[in-house]
């Protein structure tokens, strides 16, 4: 794991209307780790991971990724950067009229990444790496909901990318799904090194994923420090969180 931030987040401020959801975020994620970010329902946790690949751009802060700064980029100066980080949503996000091969290979369509005799290779190894082969041929209506996670989780992976950013990766699975994808975050980061920015509020699959842990609340950075440190915070939001 470097000790050089690969994503840097500075006094980042966001509001929708007068309701004002990040209020000065600061945080460093570095290449390599896994950053779990905490915090109740909200909190502004999707609203900060949003910023981190430019989906959203913040009022005021700047958001820098492997050294280019996001801020007054078009959508396609942003391009290099999605590719370099990719997003799984929270469901998942399946184009249900195509395969989950097709669903795998769409990125590298738009991106024209590889040529067309190379994608079905591509796919294939993507699928693989989340415990998936063989899986082309099914529409995503087929497919359970940790399944339908991994399929997305190979769509981000087909890109090949420095980074990725969870969002809730475990909400509405059984716990032995959950505890599959854990495994599977876990895992990738060792086998490719990824970085990776996890928002969540399950805290098993938190503790369990985690190089580091940051708590936001009322849109604020309040703890960031190891897990260890964590289950050691006296703050008393910390605490409360934890203790729920």
């Amino acid at each position: 794991m470097s000790a050089h931030p690969f994503i840097t987040c500075r006094g980042i401020e966001k509001a929708f209307g007068r309701k004002q959801v990040l209020r000065g975020v600061s945080l460093d994620v570095h290449a390599g780790e896994t950053l779990v970010l905490l915090g109740g329902s909200g909190s502004g946790k999707s609203v900060f991971l949003k910023h981190v690949n430019g989906l959203l751009a913040p009022d005021t802060g700047t958001v820098v990724v492997d050294g280019t700064p996001l801020g007054g980029l078009d959508e396609d100066a942003l391009i290099p950067v999605r590719r370099k980080v990719s997003m799984l949503f929270q469901q998942g996000a399946l184009f249900d009229s195509l395969t989950v091969g097709e669903n795998v290979a769409y990125p590298l369509r738009e991106h024209r990444l590889l040529p067309p005799e190379a994608m079905p290779g591509r796919v294939r190894e993507a699928l693989a790496m989340v415990d998936l082969a063989g899986a082309e041929h099914l529409m995503p209506a087929e497919l359970s909901g940790g399944m339908r996670k991994r399929a997305s989780l190979a769509r981000a992976l087909a890109l090949e990318p420095r980074a990725l950013l969870y969002d809730e990766p475990t909400t509405g699975l059984d716990p032995v799904t959950a505890a599959r994808i854990n495994h599977l975050i876990r895992d990738l980061q060792q086998r490719l090194g990824v970085t990776s920015v996890v928002v969540t509020h399950d805290l098993a699959s938190a503790f369990f994923v985690a190089d580091r842990i940051a708590f936001l609340y009322e849109g604020r950075i309040r703890f960031d420090g190891s897990p260890q440190e964590a289950r050691a915070s006296h703050d008393p939001f910390v605490r409360e969180f934890l203790d729920a």
